[in-house]
Order: structure tokens, then sequence, then C-alpha cells
């Protein structure tokens, strides 16, 4: 997978109750854990990336959350959930009193690449600003569904997913919504520069990097004007290419549905298949039937 978050904790009289179960998407993971502690359980965690913690179920005794070892912190007594976002960087400290069980969910986020998708800077006050034990519902209600596509061995589309975690960060970084910038595109050299390097590529990884490097500008810039100029994002003109590439192979006839996947670029055929349909209008196999039929009847 592209985003992989890293975690330090250490932890005393917690038990994890099951398998972790999580899911992917764009620049998020989702962690949907089951755990039992017992009375004075305690744990220390400190993550590399931004996480927020929501508490789905609890049943038993209550636990505190400190943002610094020594002093107290706040209690989960009288909260039937709970809600805490921690920071980058910032250590967070747990303690049981007496013996209980509880079910949350973790979401581990890229705020750089979570920024790009939603074309705009995320806060950083509010980025760097604990928060904890705080309410929600509309974020309670998210992570619920969340944590439902988490538990099932076969979630529904990406898109489902990658929608719901989105919604939680706009509403927890207070994201708004903007009136239009009419966009300025690529200069003619530039637009072709890109283009070229993501047909001759197309097969392969392309890294936004790379193309705004290619033409001088900043990712961001990059990407708004690559689609001011083409009507489309990087990644979806390079599945433009790809699928391009894979017309030209079927039409060659020589290879099999597999191998032109594979050579056009996809990870296997379905994903080609599927890809193709949505783009082209029908299956790659109907495709090359109905190019082979036509120059048939041209010869």
């Amino acid at each position: 997978m592209g985003f992989q978050p890293r975690m330090h904790s250490v932890r005393e009289g917690i038990s994890v109750i099951g398998s972790l179960k999580y899911r992917v998407w764009n620049g998020v993971v989702a962690d949907l854990w089951q755990a039992e502690c017992q009375a004075g359980a305690k744990g220390e965690y400190v993550s590399e990336h931004p996480r927020l913690f929501v508490v789905l179920d609890k049943v038993g005794g209550n636990f505190e959350t400190r943002l610094n070892a020594s002093e107290p912190g706040v209690s989960s007594r009288g909260r039937a959930h709970s809600i805490s976002f921690m920071p980058a960087g910032v250590p967070v400290w747990g303690h049981t009193q007496q013996r209980m069980r509880i079910r949350h969910l973790d979401l581990h986020f890229d705020a750089a690449e979570v920024s790009e998708r939603l074309g705009e800077a995320l806060s950083p006050d509010l980025l760097t600003q604990p928060r904890i034990m705080f309410s929600n519902e509309r974020i309670q209600t998210l992570a619920r569904l969340i944590a439902g596509e988490c538990a099932e061995p076969h979630g529904r589309h990406d898109l489902y997913g990658d929608g719901l975690v989105l919604a939680v960060l706009i509403d927890l970084l207070g994201v708004r919504g903007s009136a239009p910038r009419r966009r300025t595109p690529l200069a003619s050299w530039q637009l072709k520069a890109a283009t070229d390097y993501i047909t001759q590529h197309a097969a392969g990884t392309i890294r936004l990097q790379d193309l705004a490097e290619l033409v001088g500008l900043s990712q961001s810039h990059f990407s708004h004007a690559f689609k001011a100029s083409t009507g489309l994002p990087p990644h979806q003109w390079q599945l433009k290419a790809r699928i391009e590439r894979g017309q030209r192979l079927l039409a060659a006839g020589d290879r099999s549905l597999t191998e032109v996947a594979v050579e056009a670029g996809f990870s296997d055929q379905a994903h080609f298949t599927r890809v193709f349909r949505r783009m082209v209008g029908e299956t790659p196999a109907a495709w090359r039937r109905g190019t082979v039929q036509g120059s048939a009847l041209l010869g």
C-alpha cells in the first residue's frame, strides 16, 4: 500500500481481542481495534502522523487520557462516547482504574496528501493542537460507518469509504468550500513535456512530484494547471494513456487480454476490463471484436 503510518506504543495490562481489522484509502489508514484493559492498565502512544481516536463502545470502568504523564488527564466518566485528536509526534498516555473493554477506531492520515486531494492547505493551528475527549455527533456517526467497512471482509467500492474518511477530516479540520478560482493552464511547452512523459511512462508509476519538477512548478500548482489545460487530473490522463496503449495492443491481435492488461500497466485483466468499460463504453474483448470485424469489412 502507499501511505503507511508508524506509531510507537508501550502497553501494560491491555490485551487486543481478535485480529486487527483495517482499510486503506488515499492517504488514510483506518484501524478497528477491540481490547480488554485490566484494572490499572496503562499505555503510551506516539505517532509520526496525525491520528484521530474514536471510542465506539465501552463496557465496564472508565479510562483517563493525559497529554503529560505526570499530570491529571481527562476522564471518560459520564461520556457515552469520546473522540481525541493527536497531532503528529505528540505523545499521549492512557490509564484505567477499573477493568474495562473498549472498541475504537483509529484514523491515521497523511496531512500533505489529504491537503493535495482537497485542493487547499489544512489549518496548521488545527493540525498541531491536541484535542482530548471531545464530542461530535457527525464524526461519531461517520466513524461507525467506517468501522463497519473495516469489519466487512468484502467492503463496498473504495469511493464509499474514501468519501467517509474525507468527510470526517473535513469536519475535524474545519475545511470550508471556497469560491472556484479560474486556474491558469500550463504553457504549451509544459503541457507537451508533461503529456509526452505520461505517454512514455504510462505503464509504470508516475509521481506527481516528478511531473511538477519536469516543468518547474509546485505539485499543487502543476496539478491545477494540468487539469485547466486538459480537463483531467494527471492520474486520469495516465489512465487514458494506458487505455490508448491497450487499444493499440488489442488492435494488433497477437496478445491475450491478460498480456495486454499487464503491458498497458494494469494490475490484472479484471482491473483493465473495469477501467476500459468505464472509459470506452464496452469491454476490451467486445472492442477488439468490433475492430477486427471493421478491418475485415474494409479489406
